[in-house]
């Protein structure tokens, strides 16, 4: 192994070598200080003579003496089983005070392409005991299904929140047989506060999600160079878990944003042309390379789901990091300010948001019968009281008809009592359906024209529609 002397320039996360033969692309490397502290670095660029070296604990006391040595391999994740319930930082070293990790293997962590022949269509629900995605945005597994949210707002507490509660309702039926793949949470988090950290971790261990977890931790004053690795470890955690070990992993990644700023940040010190409001030109295909890590693949018990989340700059959705997510990725989850401020948790906005593989993951056998059509009823309802608030706005509810009046009834109390659950509360699909009739119920049976009728007689509650006659008299 060569070790050479010959470092020619530092500019940012970036280290300049001078070689004499080639280094392959995204070689470790290892750099050995004068004081004889060793850094960790993979090669970002390699020329005949020369390579740049992204360092991943950072640049701060290199000098021209240091000693960098080629490794000759890539960056590899050490996976086993007994990771669950372990807390690593954003290079993959163990911070929790546990035992040394005995590796079954090492996986690299840029992973392999699922082929497109073996993937298998998702279509099973997860439930995350959530009723504004449970009931009208359904996460499937095997899906990447992002959360669209912006400073400020509880986009971590509803992280929280799914990585407690998530499911796979068939598990829960078995109970404890050996049948049945099991599920796991890896939750990797890029660039959060120590405040946020603190948080997640006394909500971790507080609940015992930490038993069926591992969590990636980089901070916000870790190098940026780091937050560029940090999802892919995870993500290699997750493939090995889903496809060599059976089970069902779910993976929360927050914050995106953290992670393109720091793609940013080491493309300017690479002198690379921007794209787009700065961000580097490949920023799609990089992530698309993680979020399409995510799926099923055929003769397989596991699967890989995702859930990034990512703050919009200035709560504006054409951003590129929302508009290129948007794009590869299934759908959206929107967390919404104007909810928010009114104190309802979660203030998920069930109207922008999406599940494009929804309609796939729900009904008889997957969820209920009537989930479609109650969701599709909701969904109309509720549109109609959205708009019919601007209008009172305007002309007061007195000039609304009787039927309209029901309608902003319906808007005010889907508000408070499907969307808003709290942090703590788990439902199931079954009750998320059932309050779910208990709001259409409001309204009379000619207004249910998304419901099938069998449904209607089956479900309907004359005595919710009684009483919202004695209520407004």
């Amino acid at each position: 192994m060569k070790e050479y002397q010959t470092i020619t320039e530092i500019s940012g996360p970036l280290v300049f070598v001078e070689t004499d033969e080639p280094v392959g692309y995204d070689d470790i490397v290892e750099i050995e200080l004068s004081d004889g502290e060793t850094r960790r670095g993979q090669v970002l660029e390699s020329a005949s003579d020369y390579v740049a070296i992204q360092v991943f604990e950072g640049t701060e006391g290199i000098d021209r003496d240091a000693s960098v040595r080629f490794l000759g391999e890539t960056m590899k994740m050490p996976v086993t089983e007994d990771l669950l319930g372990r807390v690593m930082d954003g290079t993959g070293q163990p911070i929790d005070g546990g035992p040394e990790i005995v590796p079954d293997e090492r996986r690299d962590i840029v992973g392999e392409a699922i082929n497109p022949f073996s993937r298998e269509y998702p279509e099973e629900f997860i439930q995350t005991g959530v009723s504004a995605i449970d009931g009208m945005n359904t996460l499937v597994r095997g899906q990447k299904l992002p959360i669209f949210s912006a400073s400020g707002l509880p986009h971590n507490d509803l992280a929280l929140q799914i990585a407690r509660q998530a499911t796979v309702p068939e598990e829960e039926e078995e109970g404890d047989d050996d049948e049945g793949s099991e599920f796991a949470v890896i939750f990797g988090a890029m660039g959060i506060t120590a405040e946020e950290a603190n948080e997640f971790m006394d909500d971790f261990e507080r609940t015992g999600a930490l038993e069926r977890s591992v969590v990636f931790m980089n901070l916000a004053d870790d190098p940026a160079v780091e937050r560029t690795i940090t999802p892919r470890l995870a993500l290699t955690t997750a493939e090995y878990l889903a496809f060599e070990k059976d089970y069902h992993v779910l993976v929360i990644l927050t914050d995106m944003t953290n992670y393109c700023e720091a793609l940013r940040e080491i493309g300017a010190a690479r002198e690379e042309v921007p794209g787009r409001r700065g961000y580097p030109g490949y920023m799609y295909t990089d992530l698309a390379q993680l979020y399409e890590r995510a799926g099923r693949i055929e003769g397989r018990e596991g699967s890989v789901t995702q859930l990034p989340i990512l703050t919009m700059p200035g709560d504006d959705d054409t951003h590129p990091i929302p508009d290129l997510t948007g794009y590869i990725t299934e759908g959206q989850i929107y967390i919404d300010r104007d909810l928010n401020s009114q104190g309802i948790q979660p203030p998920i906005n069930v109207l922008p948001s999406l599940s494009r593989l929804m309609d796939d993951g729900i009904g008889e056998g997957l969820t209920r019968a009537d989930h479609a059509d109650v969701k599709d009823q909701i969904f109309a309802a509720y549109a109609e009281g959205e708009d019919l608030r601007d209008l009172v706005n305007i002309v007061g509810r007195e000039a609304l008809s009787e039927l309209d009046n029901k309608y902003l009834d319906f808007a005010d109390r889907f508000e408070e009592e499907f969307v808003d659950q709290g942090t703590d509360t788990a439902r199931s699909i079954d009750e998320t359906l059932e309050l779910g009739w208990d709001l259409l119920s409001m309204l009379p049976k000619d207004a249910l024209n998304r419901i099938d009728e069998d449904l209607i007689e089956e479900h309907y509650r004359e005595d919710e529609t009684a009483e919202a006659v004695e209520a407004e008299a």
